[in-house]
């Protein structure tokens, strides 16, 4: 089978997009493992599916490395709305996606015919513990001093589509993420595991992240993972609600919007290259 592929990424993070529309592809967990090896294959964080819709423009599936299939991605979905665009599959500056965690409204910016950034509805955060879920008592969880991996971390729970545990810290730079991050992942609290966001305060407007996310690990960024950062902040009392907020992760920087009502998101998305695989007998060969 002949496969035309597009890798883009959003601050770093990069999927393998697809274009679905015709028709969906069969076993794409195991196709995300195969395509995303960055030695044996193309190389990403997953693999977008860019599908049809009946309730939106389009729909968007995505898999991680580890082929497990994920509810939303911010960064991704950036980049669905710049694939959609400029290739003339929808042809407004406004559309709907559709999403395991629900219909996603995005407003492209666009310069010379072409999608610089993209800002993204992300929907309401949520924080009842059963909706995250997370196995804690309370209404909420923020601020919340819990025993991970034998250790005590003080923890603030929220979903913005998929489970979020934000981690606030004086030292980001020098945690052994590769360590921390899957205790946090696989805690008995988490039964849905977590993507875990550990976060430095540089000031009321601007955040610093590094982030482990369930089936990939440390990624340069996460578009939900900003969201909820930023979420945390507020509600910790580190930045005000309504007002900009400046992400900044190891790919690059997101403007983050928390209101009562809605988050919003707003971040560059980038074409990286084009190409053509060929799936043989479990594995591929690059045809141009």
């Amino acid at each position: 089978m002949r496969l035309k592929f597009t890798k883009m990424q959003g601050c770093g993070n990069d999927y393998i997009y697809l274009n679905c529309m015709e028709e969906e592809l069969a076993n794409p967990e195991h196709l995300s493992i195969v395509l995303s090896d960055r030695h044996f294959g193309i190389g990403g964080d997953g693999i977008v599916m860019i599908c049809k819709s009946n309730v939106a423009d389009a729909k968007m599936r995505m898999f991680n490395i580890d082929g497990s299939e994920g509810k939303m991605c911010g960064n991704a979905i950036r980049c669905v709305g710049k694939y959609l665009y400029e290739n003339k599959i929808v042809d407004k500056e406004e559309l709907l996606i559709d999403t395991l965690s629900g219909i996603k409204h995005l407003k492209l910016f666009i310069k010379d015919h072409s999608v610089e950034s993209v800002q993204v509805d992300m929907g309401r955060a949520e924080f009842t513990p059963s909706q995250i879920p997370v196995l804690l008592e309370g209404d909420r969880i923020i601020n919340r001093e819990t025993i991970i991996g034998n250790q005590p971390y003080r923890i603030t729970c929220v979903s913005m589509g998929n489970p979020h545990c934000v981690v606030f810290m004086d030292d980001i730079k020098n945690i052994k993420l590769e360590e921390l991050g899957p205790m946090f992942e696989y805690a008995p609290i988490f039964p849905e595991r977590v993507n875990t966001e550990f976060i430095k305060v540089i000031n009321e407007n601007t955040l610093e992240m590094r982030v482990w996310e369930r089936g990939s690990g440390e990624t340069l960024a996460c578009g939900t993972g900003a969201c909820a950062a930023a979420v945390a902040a507020v509600e910790n009392g580190f930045c005000k609600k309504g007002e900009d907020i400046k992400v900044k992760l190891l790919g690059g920087e997101l403007i983050i919007n928390y209101t009562d009502e809605v988050v919003f998101m707003t971040g560059k998305a980038q074409k990286v290259f084009e190409g053509v695989i060929d799936l043989v007998d479990g594995g591929i060969n690059i045809a141009d």
